[in-house]
C-alpha cells in the first residue's frame, strides 16, 4: 500500500505510525526508507497525539510539531486516532492536490488499513488458539508438573516474545530446574500476587516508574488455587486488553493440569505410604531380634522421608535417665546428641503430644544447633510412655505436614512391637542373668566362653572374691551384703566392653570373661578393678583376682582355663589379698600387685 502511494505521490519516504492504546502513543509499524533514522524511530510527539484528539482532521499539511514531513494523513475510527501516515520528499508540491482529495485519500486507506487489522488479528487468533488447542492437549496428556509448568512458559514465550514471566508458587513445590519459578510468600511485599492466589481473580499492576503493566493470573482448578502466574508487559503503562482473554485461558488450563497432576502424585504418595506402613507391619510381625527391627524401622523413615538423622530413644523413669536403642543413627550414640534428646525429652514428656517443629533455631537462643527440622512422636503404650523417635534433617522447613502423619502412623504400628520385643529379650536375659547382681549365669559364661575357644584366637579369664566377705554379712548384715555384691557388680559392668562378659561365678565371687583380649588387657582390667573397689565401695571392701589366658594352638579347654584361674585367685588370698596373680599354662604363679 505504501508503496503504491509513494508511486502515485510522487514522494520521496513515507512513515505509517500506530495507535496502539496499551502504550499510551504512536510507535512506527511501517516505513519505505531502507533504513529508519532517529527522528522517526520511537514514540510520536505527545503535542500532536494531543492537538489530533477528539478532532475531525483527515490530514494536515505542513505540520509544525513535525517539520519533517510535508503531509500528515490521519487514520480514525470513532473520533479515535489509530494511527497516521507521514509524508516527506524533497522536490514538487502537493499543493496541486485538493482537500476533497486527501479526505478521499485518507478515508480509503482507513477502511484498507481496518480490513487489514481486522484479518491480521483474526490470523493472529486463530495461531494463539491453535496453540491454546495444542498446549491443552499436551496438558492432558502429562500428569508430570514440570512438564506442565513447562509448557506454560513456552507457550507464552512463543506468543508475546517480548514479555516477562515468573510462575508464583508456594513452598510445597520444589525443583523446576531452569524455569522462572519464584516462591510465593504470605509475608511478601506483593501484596497484589497475594490477593490474586487468595481470591482466585486476575489482578493487575502498573508502574509508572518502571514502565511497565503487570498481569496476574491465577492457576486455577476446581479444588483450589496453586500458583499465580506474572505475566510483565513492558513500555506499558496498562496491560493489553486483547491479550488478557488469552492469558486467562491458559492459565485456567493449566491450573486444571496442575491439579490434576498434583492429584497424581498424591495418590502415587498415598499408595507408597500405605505400601509402607504394610511393609514394616509385616517385617515387625516376624520374629527379628529387636536391634535387627530397629535398623529395618530406621532404614524405612530414611529412604520415605529423605532424613538424615533417625533416633529411638527410651525413657527410664525410675532412674530418670534415657537410652538410645540399637539400629538408631550412629549421632545418636554422641554427644552432641544430648542436647537434642534431653530437649525433645522434656517437651514430650510434659505434653505427650508429637512435636512438628520446621526450625528449632527459631524458638531457641542456642544458634549453634545443626539439624533444625525435627519430628518428635512419642512411643506409649497401655497409656504408658516408653519413649519417643527422633527423625531430623539440617535444612529447615525440610518435612512436610503429611509426612509428619505418616511417621506417627508408623510409630504407632510399631510401638506394640518394639515393646514386645524388648520384654522377650529382656525374658531371654533374665533366663541367663544372675537376679541380685544383674550379671551373667555361669551358665551362659560357660556356653560364650566354649564358643569363643572354638571362633577366636585367644582370651583372658579373670576370677574375683571379695576379700573377708564374711565379716562384712556379720558386721552389717546380709542385706549390706548384698549391696556390696551389687556395687561390685557395678564396676565390673562399666570396666568392661560390650562384647566382655561379667557373670556371677558363685557366693561372693564373679568373674570377667574377655573374648580376643591378651593376657595383659586382663591384667590391666583386674587391676584397675582393685583400684575402683577400694575405693569407691561403702562399706569399704578389697577384691583379689585371679588371672589366666589360652591362646589357640595350646591344649586347653574352660576347665583348664578356670583351674588356672582359680588356682592364682588361691595365691593371692594367701598372700596379703587386695592384689592382682597371674597363673600361666606352666602352673606358675606371679604377682601383679596394685
Amino acid at each position: 500500500m505504501m508503496t503504491i502511494l509513494k508511486e502515485l505521490l510522487k514522494v520521496d519516504e513515507i512513515d505509517f505510525y500506530g495507535c496502539q492504546e496499551w502504550k499510551q502513543g504512536m510507535l512506527l509499524e511501517a516505513t519505505t526508507r531502507l533504513s529508519t533514522s532517529d527522528e522517526v524511530m520511537g514514540t510520536f510527539p505527545e503535542c500532536l497525539v494531543s492537538e489530533l484528539a477528539g478532532k475531525p482532521y483527515s490530514f494536515i499539511r505542513y505540520p509544525e510539531s513535525m517539520p519533517q514531513y510535508e503531509l500528515l494523513l490521519i487514520m480514525a475510527a470513532n473520533e479515535n486516532t489509530k494511527g497516521l501516515f507521514g509524508f516527506q520528499f524533497t522536490g514538487g508540491s502537493l499543493s496541486r492536490l485538493s482537500d476533497t482529495f486527501f479526505n478521499k485519500l485518507s478515508y480509503e486507506c482507513n477502511v484498507f488499513i481496518e480490513k487489514a487489522r481486522s484479518f491480521a488479528d483474526t490470523m493472529e487468533e486463530e495461531k494463539r488458539y491453535k496453540q491454546l488447542f495444542r498446549v491443552t492437549k499436551k496438558f492432558h496428556s502429562t500428569m508430570d508438573m514440570d512438564a506442565v509448568l513447562g509448557e506454560i512458559i513456552s507457550t507464552l514465550r512463543e506468543v508475546y516474545p517480548s514479555f516477562t514471566y515468573y510462575l508464583l508458587l508456594s513452598h510445597d513445590h520444589k525443583g523446576y530446574g531452569g524455569l522462572p519459578v519464584k516462591d510465593l510468600e504470605y509475608d511478601s511485599d506483593n501484596l497484589t500476587a497475594m490477593q490474586s492466589y487468595v481470591s482466585g481473580q486476575i489482578q493487575f499492576e502498573d508502574s509508572v516508574t518502571e514502565k511497565n503493566s503487570i498481569m496476574y493470573a491465577p492457576l486455577k482448578g476446581k479444588q483450589g488455587v496453586y500458583g499465580v502466574l506474572q505475566v510483565i508487559a513492558p513500555n506499558s503503562l496498562v496491560f493489553p486488553q486483547n491479550e488478557v482473554e488469552f492469558i486467562k485461558l491458559l492459565a485456567n488450563t493449566a491450573g486444571s493440569a496442575l491439579e490434576n497432576a498434583k492429584l497424581y502424585e498424591q495418590s502415587r504418595k498415598l499408595i507408597a505410604d500405605l505400601q509402607l506402613i504394610n511393609e514394616t507391619s509385616h517385617q515387625l510381625n516376624t520374629s527379628l531380634r529387636l536391634t535387627d527391627t530397629m535398623k529395618f524401622i530406621c532404614g524405612q523413615i530414611i529412604k520415605s522421608f529423605n532424613a538424615q538423622e533417625v533416633g529411638f530413644i527410651m525413657i527410664d523413669e525410675d532412674q530418670d535417665d534415657y537410652s538410645v536403642l540399637q539400629g538408631s543413627t550412629s549421632f545418636f550414640y554422641s554427644k552432641n546428641a544430648s542436647s537434642y534428646i534431653l530437649r525433645m525429652a522434656k517437651r514430650i514428656k510434659q505434653e505427650m503430644e508429637p512435636l512438628f517443629i520446621g526450625d528449632i533455631s527459631s524458638d531457641s537462643e542456642d544458634s549453634s544447633l545443626y539439624f533444625h527440622s525435627i519430628m518428635g512422636v512419642p512411643m506409649i503404650q497401655s497409656g504408658e510412655l516408653k519413649g519417643f523417635a527422633l527423625v531430623m534433617h539440617e535444612e529447615p522447613y525440610h518435612f512436610a505436614f503429611d509426612t509428619f502423619k505418616l511417621l506417627q502412623s508408623l510409630i504407632h504400628h510399631s510401638t506394640l512391637a518394639f515393646t514386645n520385643s524388648m520384654l522377650r529379650e529382656e525374658l531371654e536375659k533374665m533366663v541367663v542373668t544372675d537376679h541380685l547382681t544383674k550379671l551373667y549365669s555361669r551358665g551362659y559364661l560357660d556356653d560364650k566362653m566354649n564358643l569363643s575357644m572354638l571362633e577366636d584366637q585367644q582370651g583372658t579369664f579373670i576370677l574375683i572374691d571379695i576379700d573377708n566377705f564374711k565379716n562384712v554379712n556379720d558386721q552389717y548384715g546380709y542385706q549390706v551384703g548384698d549391696e556390696v555384691l551389687i556395687q561390685l557388680s557395678r564396676q565390673i559392668a562399666k570396666n568392661i566392653r560390650g562384647t566382655d562378659i561379667g557373670a556371677r561365678w558363685g557366693g561372693e565371687e564373679l568373674a570377667i570373661y574377655l573374648p580376643g583380649a591378651p593376657l595383659e588387657t586382663g591384667v590391666m582390667i583386674a587391676n584397675r578393678l582393685v583400684d575402683k573397689v577400694e575405693k569407691q565401695t561403702n562399706p569399704r571392701v578389697t577384691v583379689s583376682c585371679g588371672v589366666s589366658t589360652w591362646i589357640r594352638g595350646q591344649e586347653d579347654t574352660t576347665k583348664t582355663v578356670f583351674k588356672r584361674a582359680d588356682q592364682a585367685l588361691y595365691v593371692a588370698k594367701g598372700s596379703g589379698k587386695n592384689k592382682v596373680v597371674v597363673q600361666d599354662e606352666e602352673q606358675s604363679c606371679f604377682s601383679d600387685n596394685v
